[in-house]
């Protein structure tokens, strides 16, 4: 979803520098010491461009030298030259920032295209991040300006008129049984995205998508179920789930009902972050605490 654009020059100076600082850590830790191990750990696919190959004006590499990654680095200078800045404020995007810090690189799912895009997918750099957004024209418009983004079109059968029969179906029995989302009788599953997404674990979901300020627009609620589907038939571990526009009847029920006020670790501004741990092997455990 094309999010609306806000112009905030102090977020973008903030972001500017997050960026820097992170880079130049990435710099430094990036020399080896007698002290590095010699096997990394290993990281979650992704999906980002080949390096460039060396060139005469660059110079030979060593393995002393260390150069911002190219990914980081177009990052960096695309929020330095944009005038457009995330749709987020700079608390919210902090909320989700500090349990990137802590869990990346890792499996990143969110549902929206937006102009904070590139951002998350820098913020888990090493790790995978997909988009889902139900608009196709702005999903290859983003793909021509940031091939690397990992992106899919997704199609939306619900409607916000229908989110008042949605809740009371969603309150039956076969909406709160565990398994795959493909295989589930409730009607709020989504069973149309792309493999990839049901065959991942995800650390993290963050729901802003697909539209939902109109009434015939799709509305969140069958993606906030969704989410909460995968983070209880994960193997095992907990994901964090964010739900932005909570400030919206639809965003703040569903999400208090299905994702569960229990499961509530923080709310700042607009956004809600919920911590869902498996279901899995804990099959007698409720639905909500």
């Amino acid at each position: 979803m094309r999010h609306k654009s806000l112009h905030l020059p102090s977020l973008k100076l903030l972001l500017v520098a997050f960026f820097g600082f992170f880079l130049l850590f990435m710099l430094r830790t990036n020399f080896p010491s007698s002290s590095d191990q010699t096997n990394p750990p290993p990281v979650s696919r992704i999906v980002f461009p080949k390096p460039l190959s060396p060139t005469k004006e660059a110079g030979d590499c060593t393995q002393n030298c260390s150069k911002i990654p190219a990914f980081l680095a177009q990052a960096l200078i695309h929020y330095s030259t944009s005038t457009v800045t995330p749709q987020q404020t700079l608390k919210e995007i902090s909320v989700t920032a500090k349990i990137l810090q802590k869990k990346s690189p890792c499996n990143f799912l969110v549902f929206g295209l937006g102009h904070d895009s590139l951002m998350w997918s820098a913020l888990n750099y090493g790790g995978r991040t997909i988009f889902l957004d139900e608009d196709e024209a702005w999903i290859e418009q983003v793909k021509r300006r940031f091939p690397m983004l990992e992106s899919y079109h997704v199609t939306y059968e619900s409607k916000v008129t229908e989110a008042d029969n949605l809740m009371e179906i969603g309150k039956g029995p076969g909406c709160t049984e565990i398994g795959d989302p493909r295989s589930s009788v409730c009607q709020l599953a989504i069973k149309g995205l792309p493999s990839e997404v049901y065959e991942e674990q995800w650390d993290l979901i963050m729901v802003d998508a697909p539209t939902g300020y109109y009434e015939e627009s799709p509305g969140r609620m069958t993606a906030i179920y969704t989410a909460g589907l995968m983070a209880r038939n994960r193997e095992d571990g907990e994901t964090d789930v964010f739900v932005h526009d909570v400030n919206r009847e639809i965003e703040d029920n569903f999400s208090r009902e299905f994702l569960c006020d229990g499961y509530v670790k923080k709310q700042e501004g607009r956004l809600r972050h919920f911590r869902i741990p498996s279901h899995r092997s804990s099959p007698d455990k409720p639905f909500c605490p």
